[in-house]
């Protein structure tokens, strides 16, 4: 099943995509996906419901906004250096174990929301990944148990500023966390939705030109191993997100680098997880 979110910023609403591709509202269902939906089995109760219900269920016009297929997790924590291919082209090793780092979830906006440059910007980057997000409490929890804690995969743009991320001093997430850095969606994809989460196709494209053209067979840590990992040092929360790196091809990587300014247009997907498109304004 896929989930989404419809509606202006804060007044989103629930939905499902249908198999014929239309949109409908399930609102009547669950007021939202929060984490008490997710953490309730929701998305195996709403497959039900819908099942039952049919095309009964008000349709949604394929104009309509959408929003982050989850409203707000209690963290997104994101993994550096998780390609081969990107660790090769930043001139650093890939690491021995998983690097973490958090990123705002005041940063998460809608797919197709656009992206606003912050107040100082000077190298704002792309980052096409895909995300996990987490169905039901993790704490300790095995490699061999890690898949049956997962709700879906979303689409996720890890957009960063590399002056305020690697010339400020302190952690990444300074570079990380702006508002609309953090482009959710368009939909959630539950796992039966993907036949192999480990062989699906990546690409962006800054103007036009792609930029990046990847494959997540190329995950240092896989999903299962990465949900295991970051559970022996914290608890993840039913909503959560884990944000798994990204392939070769970021602006930081090309001589001279190379980073958005304002009106260029970002576009990305991944193999069934649907696409974003980005346009980017300047700082208010």
């Amino acid at each position: 099943m896929k989930l989404i979110r419809f509606g202006p910023p804060g007044q989103e609403r629930p939905g499902v995509i249908f198999p014929d591709g239309s949109w409908r509202d399930a609102s009547a269902f669950t007021p939202d996906y929060t984490g008490e939906f997710f953490g309730t089995d929701g998305p195996a109760r709403l497959a039900r419901w819908v099942a039952q219900q049919g095309s009964a269920l008000p349709a949604i016009p394929p104009s309509t906004r959408l929003g982050s297929p989850v409203p707000r997790p209690t963290k997104i924590v994101c993994i550096g250096l998780n390609f081969t291919d990107h660790a090769k082209e930043s001139g650093m090793a890939i690491p021995t174990e998983p690097i973490l780092f958090f990123k705002s979830t005041s940063a998460l906006t809608g797919p197709n929301d656009g992206l606003e440059l912050p107040r100082g910007s000077v190298k704002t980057d792309w980052e096409i990944e895909l995300a996990v997000i987490v169905g039901k409490q993790v704490r300790y929890v095995s490699e061999a148990e890690a898949p049956s804690h997962v709700a879906g995969y979303c689409l996720h743009n890890d957009y960063s500023e590399r002056a305020f991320q690697l010339e400020r001093g302190g952690q990444w997430v300074k570079g990380k966390s702006c508002d609309t850095f953090a482009p959710l969606g368009p939909f959630l994809a539950t796992p039966d939705e993907i036949a192999d989460v480990n062989a699906l196709r990546m690409w962006l494209k800054v103007n036009g030109q792609t930029k990046q053209d990847g494959t997540t067979a190329n995950l240092a840590f896989k999903v299962p191993f990465l949900i295991s990992y970051i559970s022996q040092f914290m608890t993840l929360e039913p909503g959560d997100v884990i944000s798994t790196g990204t392939p070769a091809g970021v602006g930081l990587g090309f001589k001279p680098p190379q980073y958005l300014k304002a009106g260029d247009v970002v576009e990305l997907g991944i193999a069934g997880l649907g696409e974003q498109r980005q346009v980017v304004r300047p700082a208010t």
